[in-house]
């Protein structure tokens, strides 16, 4: 059997450990009754657990070796749970067309470089994504699952805890992987909370985030001047809040302040 060359630029380091394989598998029992996705399958070491389950599976691989080992060697193994097999990127994908436009668990082996645009389309796709499970980098699974005061806080915990709630499953280390990658990585579960409107504009909310902590040491009153000017009454109004360090605010607080600025950027326009 001719096993599939691992490609350094699609980040592709085969899981080999099946016990590993089978408890990644079993983290989508969260959500038994929807059907599963799973991204990245390479050979399929994950994929012939999820096939054990009663529920409908897809899984979308990009690598067209790959495509092509799992249809020649796990298809044909039980074709009453057999997968559909999909050529694609995830990342373009419209994910409205793959359940019949009905909710799904979205798991995974994911690639470390793409891992972080992948939970902002699933951010983008709450509707249809209320648990999302897999493996991915140590370093950023902490940072998902990071609380406000930890070094870990950061754009991802704040973007993603809005929507989901996030557990640290469990950390696998990198001597079980085909090549070995140089850091360790975890497996996580996200699960929808029960927010449906933030209470302000998103789009601004992800704007605020992302420039407040893209100068996580400075206060905030330093980094919001790229959006609000230094002469706005929001820095005497709110002295006390913007003296603080972003990794400091919880998300309510972010809400609040994307709130202020909305209501200040409003009355600039507006004169």
């Amino acid at each position: 059997m001719k096993l599939v060359r691992p490609k350094k630029n699609l980040g592709q380091h085969f899981l080999t450990d099946l016990s590993i394989a089978q408890r990644i598998a079993d983290t989508v029992d969260a959500c038994p009754d929807l059907p599963v996705l799973e991204v990245g399958p390479g050979m399929g070491v994950l994929t012939q657990y999820l096939m054990k389950k009663p529920r409908p599976l897809k899984v979308v691989e990009i690598d067209k070796e790959s495509v092509a080992f799992l249809k020649e060697h796990l298809i044909p193994q039980t074709s009453p749970l057999s997968p559909q097999i999909i050529e694609g990127d995830f990342l373009r994908m419209d994910l409205r067309t793959l359940f019949d436009g009905g909710q799904f668990v979205l798991t995974g082996n994911y690639p470390y470089d793409i891992s972080s645009q992948i939970f902002f389309k699933m951010i983008d796709n709450r509707d249809l994504i209320p648990c999302c499970t897999g493996m991915i980098q140590r370093e950023v699974a902490q940072r998902l699952a990071s609380e406000p005061g930890t070094k870990a806080y950061g754009v991802l915990s704040v973007l993603i805890q809005a929507w989901y709630d996030v557990e640290y499953l469990f950390t696998v280390d990198e001597t079980v992987f085909n090549p070995p990658p140089k850091v360790k990585s975890a497996v996580i579960r996200m699960t929808r909370n029960k927010v449906q409107k933030l209470g302000c504009d998103e789009q601004l909310f992800r704007r605020v985030v992302k420039t407040v902590f893209n100068q996580r040491r400075k206060m905030l009153r330093v980094s919001l001047r790229q959006l609000v000017p230094q002469e706005s009454s929001l820095y005497k109004e709110y002295a006390d809040l913007l003296t603080k360090r972003p990794e400091q605010l919880n998300i309510q607080q972010f809400v609040d302040l994307t709130n202020l600025i909305e209501n200040i950027l409003c009355t600039n326009t507006a004169i």
